[in-house]
Order: C-alpha cells, then sequence, then structure tokens
C-alpha cells in the first residue's frame, strides 16, 4: 500500500510541536516519493491538509530548504528539488566514515547484550518483510538497524551527524529497492555487520559496514537510467541563472 501524507501524520509523535511533527512527515513524504522530485508544494494546500496555520508550514519549507530538499524561488513558489548525484555521493561518503567507525568501536569495545538482542530483533522483523514485498516497513528497520548501533556504542552524535546528511541518500535508498537493491542482500549485510562485532573482530566490522555503504553506489547508475526526470541533470540552471534570464 502507498503510503500517504495522513499516514506519515500518524506516525509522528501528538506530543511534539506542530513545526516539528511538519517538518518530518513532509522530509518523510520527499524522501519516500509521496511527493515527487520536481513537484510543486502549496503552503496553503499543505496547511489545509493537516489543519493548521500557515506559518508551520512556512517553517518546515525553511527546514527543508536547509536540508537540500525543497527550493523556494522567488515569485514562482515552493518545489520538491531534484535528486542531486553529487549531493548523494558526498552524504554517503560522509555516512560511510562515520558508520565503519561505529562498526570498529562497536566490536572493539563490545555491546551489550540488550543491544545485540536488539539489532538481531531487527534483522528478524526486516526478513519478514521480504515475501509480503513491505518496502515501506523495511526502510523504516533499516533506519532503526543503523540507528540502534550508533547510539547502542553511545555515539548519539555520530547518528545525529548522519541523519542530517543522508537525505538526499535517503531517496536513492528507497528508489533502490528492491529491484536495483534486493531485501535479502541487504539483510545478509547487516548480519555480516553483527556477526563480526559478536565476534569481536573490528577490522571485519569495519569492512562488512563498508561494503554495505558502498552498495548505493552500485545501484545509483541503475537508477539514473531508470528514473531520468526524478535526478538532476547538468543542463538544468540554477534559480539565480534563471532570474538573470
Amino acid at each position: 500500500m502507498k503510503v500517504t501524507l495522513q499516514a506519515l501524520w500518524r506516525e509522528t509523535r501528538e506530543e511534539d510541536p506542530v513545526r516539528h511533527r511538519l517538518y518530518q512527515v513532509l522530509r518523510q513524504s520527499i524522501i519516500r516519493m509521496v511527493l515527487a522530485p520536481g513537484q510543486a508544494l502549496s503552503e496553503k494546500e499543505l496547511a489545509d491538509t493537516f489543519s493548521v496555520s500557515r506559518q508551520p508550514v512556512r517553517e518546515a519549507f525553511i527546514r527543508l530548504s536547509e536540508a537540500g530538499l525543497v527550493e523556494v524561488r522567488p515569485q514562482r513558489g515552493t518545489f520538491v528539488v531534484k535528486i542531486s548525484q553529487q549531493a548523494v555521493l558526498e552524504a554517503r561518503f560522509v555516512r560511510e566514515v562515520v558508520e565503519v567507525a561505529v562498526a570498529r568501536e562497536a566490536a572493539s569495545k563490545g555491546l551489550s547484550v540488550r543491544t545485540l538482542s536488539d539489532l538481531h530483533e531487527l534483522i528478524d522483523r526486516q526478513r519478514r518483510c521480504i515475501d509480503p514485498a513491505d518496502y515501506d516497513r523495511f526502510f523504516l528497520l533499516d533506519e532503526d538497524f543503523h540507528r540502534t548501533l550508533s547510539l547502542g556504542i553511545g555515539h548519539n552524535t555520530a547518528w545525529k551527524v548522519t541523519e542530517e546528511v543522508k537525505a538526499q541518500l535517503d531517496r536513492v535508498r528507497y528508489l533502490s529497492v528492491p529491484e536495483s537493491t534486493p531485501l535479502d542482500k541487504l539483510i545478509a549485510q547487516h548480519a555480516d555487520i553483527v556477526a563480526a562485532i559478536e565476534k569481536r573482530d573490528a577490522e571485519a566490522a569495519a569492512e562488512a559496514m563498508r561494503v554495505h555503504q558502498c552498495e548505493i553506489l552500485q545501484s545509483l547508475p541503475d537508477l539514473v537510467g531508470r528514473f531520468p526526470d526524478m535526478f538532476q541533470s547538468a543542463q538544468i540552471p540554477t534559480v539565480a541563472e534563471e532570474n538573470r534570464a
């Protein structure tokens, strides 16, 4: 079932501020292609959709612009930014550096029994997404796996850094499942990471994570070929160039 804006809104915490909930909903809707690359966004329509004032929508647009997910064009409107291959590659590089270090340290220092149990449970739940082809559920569980690993060794800031830079990367990850990157392959890579950590083999854990983080390099060219309208082309002018025209 295709996810909707309303479904994403229900996933947020009611006790959180409206502006934060809106940002999370719109961020996830862009990552999970509810709002397509290049799509125009209406401040009024979104405010009506969620029965809120236009101010928190405007604030969410500002944060999304800072995250590189939307572009506010004066006198023209707000648009979902098409996927930048360069931004994807830069985010992947940062994520690899951070998460390889996390995996190496997790193996060197060891993880608690509780954290290892949580990681195994997440892998089992990911496997249960294969037969029903529940790709949205897998995407969330994949996120939980990497968050649990970082937080499990006390690196909250490492996860925050990763989360901040990976918005463009997440859109490609979402597109890649399952045709470009089968679920069972990703799950097997997760299992390899945990197995190396349990053996306290730091170099094996780091290498398993590196292989996992390089997976997107294999699928990116295929995705650009299959979804050309979702990616920026070198010929697309910048806003400044458009204003000068």
